[in-house]
């Protein structure tokens, strides 16, 4: 103690400020050093967390571009069988219109030459019948007489079987 006096320090002073100092120890480690290690470690953990997060989210995403390609592949792939049989449909459907057309063609031709084939049998017996009338005339004028209906067509047939 006799040394602590030649170096002008009181011991009772000294034990003091050590209780001083632990005590201010103590207060700043529960209130002061705890709490800001406590959010240091939180902090830390968020970091972490994220930086966890954030690999998991390349990762997912690395594994959505690969299947977004595998998606436009395929969509590729159908739309390109779709574009194919839509041809397939507009040759095939082209195909059959072209037949159609030529069926109602071929109808209306076939019309055309019965009405054609009706006109000319229509005019034959017009023509006949203006034949028969000239020949009946003629005959009339050769004859310089009039006949009777049976011998009128009887000459007439055989003018025109002569023929």
């Amino acid at each position: 103690m006799g040394l602590f006096r030649a170096l002008g320090l009181d011991v009772k002073i000294l034990i003091a400020q050590f209780i001083n100092f632990a005590i201010l120890l103590f207060v700043l480690y529960k209130f002061g050093y705890k709490p800001v290690f406590a959010l240091l470690e939180d902090r830390k953990k968020k970091i972490e967390k994220g930086v966890h997060d954030a690999e998991k989210s390349g990762e997912k995403l690395k594994e959505i571009e690969e299947k977004e390609k595998k998606v436009l592949a395929a969509a590729k792939k159908e739309a390109f069988v779709i574009i194919e049989k839509a041809k397939e449909q507009a040759e095939k459907r082209q195909g059959e219109i072209i037949k159609k057309a030529k069926e109602e063609v071929g109808e209306i031709i076939n019309q055309e030459k019965a009405k054609i084939q009706q006109e000319k049998a229509k005019t034959l017996k017009e023509l006949k019948r203006e034949v028969v009338g000239l020949v009946a005339v003629s005959l009339e004028k050769i004859l310089g007489e009039k006949m009777d209906g049976k011998k009128d067509e009887e000459l007439i047939k055989k003018m025109i079987s002569k023929k």
